[in-house]
């Protein structure tokens, strides 16, 4: 009897054979690729991502997102304009960002710049190590209907924009945590703790801050302030302002905390 015949085996060329051995080495890497496409999207596109590097010169909504985080770096003894325009005073800041968080300091804001703050960001756009939570009503929480003539939407804008200064404060300490112990203010809440009847406070405009640990003094918190465009500082020295420092923006510069040598 003749042994059974083997099944038939097709020759292979070097050519087939190679491209079995480069499946097979590729094979293990394919999972990874999936997870890569299925990611999670980058932190930034729950709020705002830019389209497009801005420099001097460059106006439009992407350029007031911009100027909204980094105003905390315009430098000592400078305001800062929300308008929407990149020029002498948003490159300024631009600068200092990047210096401040090691970058190359171009004063050009494009992929290095945004990466960031993108990482300095929540999905809500407020900076990592400041809340909503932190800035609403201190006496009855959330945002009880503002007074006449602002909206509950302008009192967002401002908060914002105070606490990305907060953030450029807290970076400039040496990233030492600091508390906040009232920020919007309601009418009814402004006039149960005693505010000023045209308070920061009533328009978002202003916040008040202590160190969350011993790493600084309320002191360090007010001599740095005057480099993150804020254009009202209170501390020791002013009347009912010895157990906080208050910021805020406005048109005019009025600094006074004379313990603290200001």
């Amino acid at each position: 009897m003749h042994p059974a015949p083997r099944p038939s085996r097709s020759r292979r060329s070097p050519r087939h054979v190679l491209g079995l051995v480069l499946a097979a080495l590729l094979l293990p890497l394919l999972p990874a690729a999936v997870v890569s496409t299925t990611a999670a999207p980058a932190q930034a596109d729950g709020c705002y991502t830019w389209s497009r590097t801005l420099q001097q010169g460059a106006t439009g909504s992407d350029v007031t997102q911009l100027q909204i985080r980094v105003a905390g770096w315009a430098g000592y003894d400078r305001g800062f304009a929300i308008d929407g325009s990149f020029g002498p005073a948003t490159r300024t800041a631009v600068i200092n960002f990047q210096k401040a968080y090691g970058l190359s300091a171009d004063g050009v804001a494009g992929s290095q710049t945004f990466s960031k703050i993108y990482a300095l960001q929540d999905n809500d756009c407020t900076p990592i190590h400041f809340a909503w939570s932190e800035v609403d009503d201190v006496c009855y929480g959330g945002f009880p209907t503002p007074v006449s003539g602002t909206s509950v939407a302008t009192v967002k804008s401002n908060l914002m924009q105070m606490m990305w200064r907060a953030e450029a404060l807290r970076h400039r300490l040496g990233d030492q945590p600091l508390r906040v112990t009232s920020a919007y203010r309601s009418r009814a809440c402004n006039d149960r703790v005693g505010g000023a009847s045209n308070s920061n406070h009533l328009y978002g405009r202003g916040l008040d801050l202590v160190p969350a640990g011993g790493g600084v003094t309320m002191c360090k918190i007010a001599q740095q302030a005057r480099y993150v465009g804020v254009r009202q500082i209170l501390g020791p020295g002013y009347p009912d302002h010895s157990d906080h420092i208050h910021l805020g923006i406005q048109s005019s510069k009025y600094w006074s905390a004379s313990q603290c040598g200001i």
